[in-house]
């Protein structure tokens, strides 16, 4: 592919506007679309929720050559996290083409690349690219539960919507609300919330292990876990030299042991019945995620209410108002439902046949480097490698689509594509239970992946920095040097992003 090839992008998040910058270094002309009116994806203000805030610290989740500004809190806040996208956005001069309140509606493949059907405030038009990035966010298309008696719900005044729909806490002030779930963004809602509201209810159908900010002794969640060391204590699909010594040592599981003790001590889960059933190491399969700050205090405080092992079987109305029954038989008034209830992983403007191609019978998407579809040509992927270090993982994988696209590194023929695809699926379901998220997740091998992209580029990370990444947590800006202009173009092209 030349240098004049067209690139369109769906989706101005992370993902997006990474490939917008990198592709747009290399000399591509290329077009971001995302139906939202700002950049940021799932930081967007059309999905901000009360209480999100970043999973990582400042120092770890940014792009190697864009630091987050000095007062910048450790732990930034989505508003913060999307005016560090949009800074981002400027500083590389990827404003002019955002093609911002864009929806991509339809993408076919036609013999000279992609025929993009697209809707704006002045109607639908249509558009071509020689390739198509799909960069719309693992995380993209929420799931609200089908509960039995919704209508009769909200004919008796409650309110029903997903957490992504969920905007303003000040809904909540004086009013029973009930959360659905268990993840990330349901604990963040119930704390917000239940400063504000009567009173407040976590329904959760699995418990899930929370890691702590911080664990005493100068020890925090990202040394522990955000390095080379850490990954190690997480049996990989390789079985590296580190994890064979960690067997032969009995240290990977005993290790293991004892942070899941600290972490339960640290929490308060015995004294609060809050304790998963499952082991710490299940954070293989993403389900584990950083403790939100209060959010066990107020439980201990009676703030919040978790109804574990629990689902709502029946939303009811009636002359006493909206409630919920659950389960285990509990009647609870519930004014407003917030579900936090996942995502499906979905690319509906491709078409059917597309589609088919993209993923196996279980819905699993079937891409090599969990980026190139290898049946579907001029497409990739960018972001559906989900991560603990979500910002450096796109930059990299930017790279590896721009190397891909000028021909500086050729990918094995599509047989050993193939076979590398389904060896990663079988592993992934068979360590995950198929909670691996559609096959679009490599946590907790982020680095690991990272490794796997620069090296088919034949520019990995240097001995010296993989070495300290053992005991110290990653930092991006220490693979500035193996990125910086590594695609570069004499003149950059301006770059647009959509999403669809």
């Amino acid at each position: 592919m030349t240098s004049g090839s067209r690139i369109g992008i769906v989706g101005a998040g992370v993902a997006g506007l990474a490939c917008a910058k990198v592709l747009s270094q290399a000399g591509f002309p290329v077009e971001v679309f995302d139906r939202a009116p700002d950049v940021g994806g799932v930081w967007s203000v059309t999905r901000r929720y009360p209480g999100l805030r970043s999973q990582n610290s400042k120092h770890t989740n940014h792009f190697s050559d864009h630091p987050m500004p000095e007062d910048y809190p450790r732990w930034p806040d989505g508003q913060q996290m999307q005016a560090y996208l949009a800074g981002y956005a400027q500083k590389f001069g990827l404003t002019g083409n955002l093609r911002l309140g864009t929806e991509v509606v339809a993408a076919d493949p036609v013999d000279s690349g992609w025929l993009l059907e697209i809707r704006d405030g002045m109607g639908v038009h249509r558009s071509t690219c020689d390739h198509l990035i799909v960069a719309n966010g693992v995380y993209s298309d929420p799931v609200l539960p089908d509960l039995p008696g919704a209508a009769a719900f909200r004919a008796a005044g409650g309110q029903l919507c997903h957490v992504s729909q969920f905007h303003d806490a000040e809904l909540a002030r004086d009013r029973s609300v009930v959360v659905v779930g268990y993840g990330k963004s349901a604990c963040d809602v119930a704390e917000a919330v239940s400063h504000l509201a009567d009173e407040t209810s976590v329904v959760a159908r699995r418990l899930t292990w929370k890691m702590p900010r911080k664990f005493g002794f100068g020890t925090d969640y990202e040394r522990l876990l955000l390095t080379r060391a850490g990954e190690a204590h997480f049996p990989s699909r390789f079985g590296h030299r580190a994890e064979r010594l960690l067997d032969r040592l009995a240290l990977r599981e005993a290790n293991l042991d004892l942070l899941q003790e600290r972490v339960t001590r640290k929490l308060r889960l015995r004294e609060l019945g809050l304790v998963p059933d499952g082991s710490l190491a299940e954070m293989a399969t993403s389900s584990a995620a950083l403790v939100t700050e209060g959010f066990f205090d107020q439980v201990e405080a009676g703030r919040i209410a978790v109804h574990r092992d629990a689902e709502i079987v029946e939303l009811i109305g009636g002359q006493h108002g909206p409630a919920v029954r659950l389960s285990d038989g509990t009647l609870k008034l519930a004014e407003i439902v917030v579900c936090a209830t996942g995502y499906r992983q979905e690319v509906p403007f491709l078409t059917p046949f597309v589609r088919r191609a993209l993923t196996d019978e279980a819905g699993d998407f079937r891409l090599y480097r969990h980026i190139l579809p290898v049946e579907v040509p001029n497409l990739s992927f960018a972001g559906y490698n989900s991560s603990n270090v979500s910002a450096l993982s796109a930059e990299v994988g930017a790279h590896w689509i721009a190397g891909l696209l000028t021909g500086a590194f050729v990918p094995p023929v599509a047989e050993l594509m193939n076979n590398d695809i389904d060896e990663r699926l079988a592993w992934s379901r068979a360590r995950s239970n198929g909670a691996h998220a559609h096959g679009a997740s490599v946590i907790p091998f982020s680095l690991g992946n990272i490794d796997e992209m620069l090296d088919d580029l034949g520019t990995p990370l240097p001995l010296s920095a993989r070495l300290g990444q053992w005991v110290r947590p990653v930092r991006p800006a220490t693979y500035r040097g193996v990125l910086r202009n590594r695609n570069a173009a004499p003149a950059p092209t301006p770059v647009a992003v959509v999403e669809g």
